[in-house]
């Protein structure tokens, strides 16, 4: 249950973040690999809240540096 409440929130907050047309290219970028960084802490560590929080950021971290291109 707490494994399927991370993922869908990690996925609500992506989908609700990727929905505003007014982002930057960066802001895009971090905002898809935060969300993606989310989704993949939470397979990883099932479920667990600091393993969902912990992916999103190094997946932000990840987005803002490719969208600098």
């Amino acid at each position: 249950m707490r494994y399927a409440l991370s993922l869908g929130c990690a996925t609500v907050t992506l989908v609700c973040l990727c929905a505003c047309s007014n982002m930057s290219h960066r802001d895009t970028d971090t905002a898809v690999g935060a969300g993606t960084g989310a989704v993949a802490g939470a397979v990883l560590t099932g479920g667990s809240g600091i393993g969902t929080v912990g992916g999103a950021v190094v997946g932000g971290v990840i987005g803002n540096e490719v969208g600098k291109k």
